[in-house]
C-alpha cells in the first residue's frame, strides 16, 4: 500500500510587471551598453540590463527611462522597443510572475555611476561582448534584437 504524497502548502501567487533596457554610446568609434552587476544568494557578480517596478501613473516607457537612470546613472532616450522577459521565482512565501518590458535607448547624459543600493557595480561593454556577459539567457536575445536594429540604422 501506497503512502499518499505529502501534499505542500499552496504559495500566494503575485504578478509583477517593470521595465528597463539597454541604454547605448559610441565613444571613440565602439557602440557599448551600459549593465548592473550585483550579488547573487551565493555571492556571485551576475551582469544584467537595468530594470526596476513601475511606480504608480508612469508607463512602461516612463518608468524604464527612471530606472536605467537611477542604476546607472545615465539618462537615455528611447528608440525601439526591445520586447519583453518573463520568469517566475518565489519570494518571501509567494510564487511570483514578473514580466519585464525593455527598451532600446540612446545616451543623452549623465555619468555611469554605482551609487544605487541594489547595484553592485555598472560598466560599459562593448556590444559584441554583451551576450558572453549577460547572466540571463533572455536579456541576450534582447541583447541580439538591439544590435540587428542597430545595425539596420546605420
Amino acid at each position: 500500500m501506497s503512502t499518499p504524497a505529502r501534499s505542500r502548502p499552496r504559495r500566494r501567487r503575485a504578478d509583477e510587471t517593470s521595465a528597463g533596457g539597454l541604454v547605448v554610446r559610441t565613444e571613440d568609434g565602439i557602440r557599448s551598453g551600459a549593465l548592473i552587476g550585483r550579488l547573487d544568494r551565493r555571492g556571485r557578480l551576475r551582469w544584467s540590463l537595468p530594470k526596476g517596478h513601475l511606480e504608480a501613473g508612469e508607463t512602461k516607457e516612463q518608468a524604464a527611462i527612471r530606472e536605467v537612470e537611477e542604476e546607472t546613472g545615465i539618462a537615455g532616450r528611447i528608440t525601439a522597443r526591445l520586447g519583453t522577459v518573463d520568469y517566475t521565482f518565489t519570494a518571501e512565501g509567494r510564487r511570483i510572475h514578473k514580466r519585464v518590458h525593455h527598451f532600446l535607448m540612446v545616451a543623452v547624459g549623465g555619468e555611469l555611476s554605482d551609487e544605487d543600493v541594489e547595484v553592485t557595480e555598472v560598466a560599459w561593454v562593448p556590444l559584441e561582448e554583451l551576450p558572453g556577459r549577460l547572466a540571463y539567457a533572455g536579456e541576450r536575445r534582447l541583447v541580439r534584437k538591439a544590435t540587428e536594429i542597430l545595425a539596420d540604422s546605420a
